[in-house]
């Protein structure tokens, strides 16, 4: 599998790298090595009061989502596989300790009701690159490029979101897919998410980008 960078045009679609904020990436990336942990599989907290209470993620987020509440967790750990893919109403940004992969896919290339995984791309995104992934982004959980480094990675959202699902009725729409609050889930069926009770909406192989690195 081809796996581009962040900084190679073919992103532009998916999200953007942001600049201009160093000093405060910087400040996260100190936070999420010393105070968050490093599972062996993924592990992932919605927010993070190491991350949430720097005063460099109140500049961040106020600048992410203009004045709306937002929240500063992790996904940290060791994967190389897809599984699933989410998204969100809303970018979601991305800062990691060390290089990471992120598989990507658009929304638009859901057609009746599935997602056939020989659209997705994946993309390098340098340690310390903040990233945002746009709301209309398909993204799961991240790949490490070093398995014996594995990943540390803050994951800016609104706040609630990945939070508990709301009891609401499926009556259309994504509702089928809503998995947690601002959360629609497409699963593989190899996937401990579809065993759950996940929809079943990606087609095709459960990509492992092990052999590509």
């Amino acid at each position: 599998m081809t796996i581009y960078s962040v900084f190679d045009p073919e992103f532009a679609s998916y999200g953007r790298v942001i600049t201009g904020y160093e000093a405060e990436c910087k400040a996260v990336v100190e936070a999420l090595n010393i105070s968050t942990p490093l599972p062996e599989g993924t592990g992932y907290v919605p927010e993070e009061p190491a991350l949430q209470n720097l005063p460099e993620s109140a500049v961040l987020g106020a600048s992410f989502f203009g004045g709306m509440s937002f929240q500063m967790g992790w996904c940290n750990g060791h994967n190389t596989k897809l599984n699933c893919l989410e998204y969100h109403r809303d970018s979601e940004f991305n800062l990691g300790n060390v290089d990471f992969i992120l598989l990507l896919a658009k929304q638009d290339e859901i057609a009746d009701g599935k997602l056939d995984t020989g659209k997705v791309k994946a993309f390098r995104v340098p340690a310390g690159t903040l990233v945002e992934v746009y709301a209309t982004t398909l993204h799961y959980a991240p790949c490490h490029t070093n398995p014996a480094q594995g990943f540390k990675v803050l994951v800016a959202l609104p706040k609630g979101t990945n939070t508990d699902k709301p009891n609401l009725p499926t009556k259309g729409g994504d509702d089928a897919y809503l998995w947690a609050c601002n959360k629609w889930l497409l699963a593989h069926p190899e996937s401990g998410e579809a065993a759950q009770g996940a929809v079943v909406a990606l087609t095709g192989e459960n990509i492992d980008i092990e052999k590509d690195l």
